[in-house]
């Protein structure tokens, strides 16, 4: 019997992730992505404009539900997308090892991580208005209240070294406080993220909730900061220069700009400043006696 002969690999040409859907972008664009060691991976849709407007109102449609869910059930939600992660632990870890760079048990570690992350953000998903709400106290014969809400639509420039473990870091705290976003993946990276909008749309995410891009930065970062129906912005993956400009675009429809300077360490451990960041406080005052 001979051999089997030689077959043509088929090459993956990955989508974009937008109202729970896969479509391509509509310019029609696409890029290569290689490994870090130059390898040829996979062509990735290139956003456009319009796929950014496209994500802001599949996450402005999404925003009404998933800020309404209780706190319990957003936690059940990430819970859940730390499950199927779980279940898909290999080709993740496969994936940060080849666009990093790094050696398989390092990759495997990342892979944790990041499960712990989003464990940890779904056991914050009830306690958010515990830590961060208070009871005032006045004098006179009413009591006041202060309790947490979501801020809205959040853009995020996801960091573009750490493909996975820095991307779910900027994720979750976004949406376990009730927003929705608009991520833009790593661009020279993005594979890690396209395989999580892939668990994302297994799991109990509402479509819209997270809506992922791929591109870059420099190009879809501007759209997002002037986009009139984006409430907040998370800039990390850009660079400082561009930083600088996407504050003074996002002043002008008064968003929320996260102070960021270059990538911090995500292996370290996490804290409330990005849930912090991305909850507006709403003070109630109500009179008592008769």
């Amino acid at each position: 019997m001979s051999d089997v002969a030689d077959r043509l690999a088929v090459a993956k040409t990955c989508k974009l992730y937008i109202g729970g859907a896969f479509p391509r972008s509509e310019s029609g664009r696409v890029f290569a992505v290689t490994s870090a060691d130059g390898e040829f991976q996979a062509n990735v849709a290139h956003a456009s404009r319009k796929d950014v407007r496209d994500a802001v109102a599949a996450a402005r449609e999404a925003f009404g539900g998933w800020s309404g869910a209780t706190a319990y059930n957003r936690g059940q939600v990430l819970f859940r997308i730390a499950e199927v992660m779980e279940g898909r632990r290999e080709q993740f870890a496969a994936e940060v090892s080849t666009a990093e760079g790094v050696p398989r048990e390092t990759a495997l570690s990342t892979v944790d991580t990041a499960v712990d992350r989003l464990v940890w953000y779904a056991g914050w998903t009830d306690k958010i208005a515990m830590v961060l709400g208070a009871s005032n106290p006045v004098a006179g014969p009413y009591s006041s209240f202060s309790t947490p809400e979501p801020t809205g639509i959040v853009g995020v420039l996801a960091p573009q070294e750490s493909s996975l473990l820095g991307l779910v870091s900027v994720i979750a705290p976004v949406i376990a406080a009730g927003n929705t976003c608009v991520v833009v993946a790593s661009g020279e990276r993005p594979l890690p993220a396209i395989t999580l909008a892939e668990v994302l749309a297994t799991s109990d995410v509402p479509g819209g909730v997270v809506n992922v891009l791929t591109g870059r930065a420099a190009e879809l970062g501007p759209w997002l900061a002037s986009h009139a129906d984006v409430n907040a912005l998370d800039p990390t993956g850009a660079p400082a220069e561009l930083r600088r400009e996407l504050a003074r675009s996002a002043a002008d429809t008064v968003k929320r700009v996260l102070p960021v300077r270059g990538e911090p360490d995500w292996t370290g451990e996490p804290d409330l400043q990005r849930l912090r960041a991305f909850t507006e406080i709403k003070t109630v005052w109500h009179p008592v006696g008769t």
